[in-house]
């Protein structure tokens, strides 16, 4: 577990822009079963290597015309039983953080592990999820 001043930047980094927070399983379940449309999970991370241009390639990708209905959140390492029931929406795809799930209707369209982030940049990010709005949103 992290400290709270320690994550609540990274945190508002993302619901400064829109994005809810889900603290809880129940919340998570909440969301993804019952979201008509589009929506975007982040498992946001402290992990400089990859959050550090994650968080910042998922707001550029939101600045074209299309874009998930709704924006969501859990933080691995802080929101431990959030992660865990978002990931078992994610399966088949192991445990990643940070990462990124487009969901249409309650199911997984697109996904982002932590391999397809490190190394990549903030464009590069925006460009995969721009290309993923596209065909799903």
């Amino acid at each position: 577990m992290y400290p709270p001043e320690l994550v609540k930047p990274m945190k508002e980094d993302l619901t400064n822009v829109g994005f809810t927070e889900l603290l809880s399983a129940s919340e998570v379940d909440q969301a993804i079963e019952n979201n008509k449309g589009t929506m975007l999970v982040v498992v946001n991370s402290v992990c400089g290597c990859a959050a550090g241009n994650m968080r910042p390639g998922v707001k550029l990708s939101l600045q074209g015309d299309k874009k998930p209905n709704n924006l969501t959140t859990v933080f691995a390492g802080v929101d431990a039983e959030a992660v865990a029931q978002a990931r078992k929406y994610f399966l088949p795809y192991p445990p990643s953080s940070p990462s990124i799930a487009l969901f249409k209707d309650g199911q997984l369209v697109h996904f982002l592990e932590r391999h397809h982030i490190e190394g990549g940049t903030a464009q590069m990010i925006s460009d995969n999820l721009q290309a993923a709005y596209s065909e799903f949103c």
